[in-house]
This record gives C-alpha cells, structure tokens and sequence, in this order.
C-alpha cells in the first residue's frame, strides 16, 4: 500500500478528520448514556442508535480522508477536500438529529408523528442524499488517479462504488409500507413512514446488539455489508501485499489486483444477495433454498475465480516496475 501518514491524511481533509475525532467523541459519550440512561426505544437502548451511528462515521469519515491523502494532483485534491467537508457537514447535521430526538425521547428514522418530528426526518432524508452525492464524486475524482499501485488503486475504486450501493440500500428503507398505509387510510394519521424491516414491524425480535430482525427481511444487513467494503478491501490489498513476502504468487502486483477486483465482485454480489433477501420479507438466519443457492454459486464461482489468479501468480515472473511503489 502506498505510504501514508496521520499527518498527510489529515492535511488531505481538514473537515473529515475534525469529524472523525468528534465522532469518537460522541461515541464514548454514547458508552456513558448507554450505562446511565435505562431507557428504551423500540425495544433497544435508546442510546444504541447514535452510538452505532458515530462508530460507523468514525470509520466512514477517516478511511474518505485517507483516500483523498492519495491524490497526487493538487487541484484534484481541492476538489476532494471540498467534497470531504460536505460530507462532514451532512454527518454532522445528521448526528445532531439523531442525538436530539434521543434526547427527546423520540424516534429519529422514519417518524413524522409531529411536525417537528416531520422536519426533522426531512433534513436527515435530506442529507444522506447529499452525503451520497459528496462521496460518489470523491469516487470520480479517485478514478482519475493514476499514480497508485493497481492493487492499492482497485481497492479504493470498487471499495467507494461498493459503498455507494450499499448507501443507496438505505433509500428503500424511505417508502411507507403496506401497513402503514393501510393504518393512515384508516386512522386519518401516519405515525411513520418507512421501515427497516419487511413483512414485520421494526422493533421486533432481533440480533443481539445489531437488532437485525429475526422474524423477517432487514435492509439494514445489505446497507451495512456495501458500506463497509470502503475497508473492507482496502484492508485486504495491505494483507495480500503483506503476505507477498511468504507467498510467491502474490509478489505480482497484477494478480494481488485480480484478487482485489474478484472480491469486490463477490463483495458486490453479497450487498445484492442480502437486499434481495431482505426485500422477500425473509431473515437472515432463516434462508430459503433460492437464497441458498444462489450464496452457494456466488461461493463456488468466487472460488474458482481466486484459484485462476493464484494460478497465474505462480506462472508470472513478477514485473520490477509495477513492483515499485
């Protein structure tokens, strides 16, 4: 992987590192209320939300800085620090909603049971399609570099596009669902409009400390996997250079980027796989035989896949200049 250091990431953004830091702040203050404060909101903690919510920026914000810190063209890097302060902007404004209906003891996704509460589903609706929109261009920008090693290049590539569909999951979560209709039909109100859950209410039975639902589909499974392919295959193009020192086959930068590409394929086709099974009211724990099948060919045909690229390591003679880094 290229060298970094804290230093030349922060400098590359300002905004996401002040973020980041602010971030794990608030986490450890959400440790605190999730000690001290007893109360409950569908069925959880009632601090559980923001604190999954700031570990996920933490992360979030300081792998985007670290990417900008890759761009070697200045101008190009302007640019992606200044998509880096949108999305430090629109992460601050969403926590601060999030934290103040906790605060209130009300319910920050999908309620409109009030007009404040209506506005303030409006401005966080309203945010995470602007922070989408930050990021995807941080991702445009990023495919104009052409300085990285190609492992390390394919890495931040399909991890940002892996990304951007698993946050655009969350955007199926946004419609009011059958039932909610029908209770506004009948009752001349709606409390609520959208849901993590399909087929049965949010805030039924679920996964210990994820709260997943057991009963029936989840988005919130496939939202989670995407986005965290932003680490994800990063973090696995530094273990397969790592590991090139002990494994010929992988001390051709060529085939350490073939693996990458590979999984960020089979990372992209699990992001599908959960949402598809969400979507047909189904629990992760509880798969049926077409989900089955089609994890297994994704398995079996993943495999394949790495085994011809291992395959070609052994056979290549290892390129000095694309070894350079």
């Amino acid at each position: 992987m290229d060298s970094v250091t804290i230093r030349s990431v922060a400098r590359g953004s300002r905004a996401l590192t002040v973020f980041t830091v602010a971030m794990a702040a608030l986490a450890v203050v959400c440790v605190a209320g999730l000690v001290l404060d007893p109360r409950l909101l569908g069925g959880q903690p009632i601090w559980a939300k923001p604190f999954k919510f700031s570990v996920s920026f933490v992360l979030y914000a300081a792998t985007l800085a670290w990417m900008i810190s890759l761009v070697s063209v200045p101008r190009t890097r302007r640019w992606a620090g200044r998509a880096g302060v949108v999305v430090a902007a629109a992460g601050t404004i969403e926590m601060v909603a999030i934290v103040g209906q906790v605060v209130r003891g009300r319910a920050s996704h999908f309620n409109v049971a009030t007009p404040l509460d209506t506005v303030v589903w409006s401005v966080m609706g309203s945010t995470i399609v602007v922070l989408w929109l930050a990021t995807a261009a941080i991702a445009v920008l990023l495919l104009r570099e052409r300085t990285l090693a190609a492992d390390t290049a394919w890495s931040v590539r399909l991890g940002l596009a892996i990304t951007l569909l698993g946050m655009a999951a969350a955007f199926l979560m946004t419609s009011p669902t059958g039932a909610q209709i029908e209770s506004a039909r009948a009752t001349g109100t709606m409390t609520t409009a959208g849901a993590h859950a399909v087929g049965v209410p949010d805030g039924g039975a679920g996964l210990p400390l994820l709260g997943w639902s057991t009963t029936g589909g989840d988005l919130r499974i496939g939202h989670f996997v995407g986005l965290h392919a932003l680490q994800g295959l990063p973090l696995l193009a530094l273990a397969l250079l790592t590991l090139a020192g002990r494994v010929p086959g992988l001390r051709d930068v060529r085939v350490r980027a073939r693996l990458v590409g590979i999984s960020g394929a089979a990372w992209a086709g699990l992001t599908v796989l959960l949402v598809w099974q969400a979507l047909r009211g189904q629990p992760l724990v509880a798969p049926d035989a077409a989900t089955l099948a089609v994890a297994g060919a994704l398995l079996v045909a993943t495999a394949l896949a790495v085994l011809a690229a291992l395959r070609g390591g052994r056979r290549a003679t290892p390129d000095p200049v694309l070894e350079t880094r």
